[in-house]
């Protein structure tokens, strides 16, 4: 009877490691080094005489902080020009995990101002973050995402910017595999100028709007939202006014499989209160790609 036990005990264990191996198996393997890229976006922007070229994100700043930066140390008689920018970034990118991506890296940009087009320089670097505080997998509550951006202009010396760009935003997923559903968020940034003389205050975007994917895996998103900004100074002077007015941002997306970005294009039109454009190709560089 002993033997027996024994034996019927020993079939339970082997029986319940093959299981085990072949649930193992059957299960995805997690990859063990997370994606990897340089996330490139190159940018266009045209903004008019008098304003700053605010908009979603950080890069639709630097075309402004490059203006103003250009002008620095001036009375300004005329105000601020109108400007054209052609900016580039390049951001290394870790996805840590599937909720939370680590970047930083530097940006470049040339300006012309009405005289031609500036010199590329190097005009910034950056540091952030996203996360996913809350994720929806099948449930009445939407993913929640937090995303965080310090810029800091170059060089380090007087008249320097640094800006801090915070976006939440609420992702309502209409289906399982979370091709087409709702969005809606906010976005807050705020801004230093290191001189005395001069000052940016805060802008804030409210948005809504969705995004549909086809299962040839290209993605469209819009968001359309109001703008509020309440100005900029130069010596005790205004070189910006303050206004509340309305911002269209358009994405396609050509994702894979795992909804890796391979390729898109932005349009975004911000009335600031003329209309400010910008067009940015992204084409992400991956080292390493799940």
């Amino acid at each position: 009877m002993r033997a027996v036990a024994l034996g019927l005990a020993c079939l339970t264990v082997s029986a319940s490691a093959a299981f085990a191996a072949e649930a193992d198996e059957d299960a995805p393997a997690k990859p063990t080094v997370p994606n990897i890229y340089l996330d490139l976006r190159t940018s266009y922007a045209s903004i008019p005489a008098g304003t700053l070229g605010l908009g979603f994100g950080t890069t639709s700043l630097s075309a402004a902080f490059q203006a103003l930066a250009a002008r620095r140390g001036t009375t300004l008689p005329n105000g601020l020009p109108a400007a054209q920018s052609i900016a580039v970034d390049l951001p290394l990118t870790v996805d840590v995990t599937d909720r939370v991506s680590l970047y930083g890296g530097v940006s470049g940009s040339t300006t012309d101002l009405g005289g031609g087009w500036s010199s590329f320089d190097i005009t910034s670097w950056n540091i952030g973050l996203q996360a996913d505080l809350y994720q929806q997998n099948g449930g009445k509550i939407p993913t929640i995402t937090l995303q965080s951006t310090l810029t800091q202009s170059v060089p380090n010396e007087q008249g320097m910017v640094n800006s801090f760009n915070n976006i939440l935003e609420f992702d309502y997923a209409l289906d399982e595999d979370e091709t087409r559903g709702w969005l809606a968020g906010v976005q807050y940034t705020t801004a230093t100028i290191a001189s005395p003389f001069a000052s940016i205050r805060p802008n804030t975007v409210l948005y809504a709007g969705g995004y549909y994917q086809w299962p040839s895996n290209w993605k469209f998103t819009g968001r359309l939202g109001m703008q509020s900004f309440g100005g900029a100074q130069l010596a005790g002077r205004t070189i910006a006014e303050s206004f509340t007015q309305p911002i269209l941002r358009l994405d396609l997306d050509r994702m894979d499989d795992n909804d890796n970005r391979l390729f898109g294009i932005t349009a975004l039109i911000a009335w600031t209160p003329k209309p400010s454009y910008q067009l940015t190709l992204r084409t992400p560089l991956y080292a390493v790609r799940n």
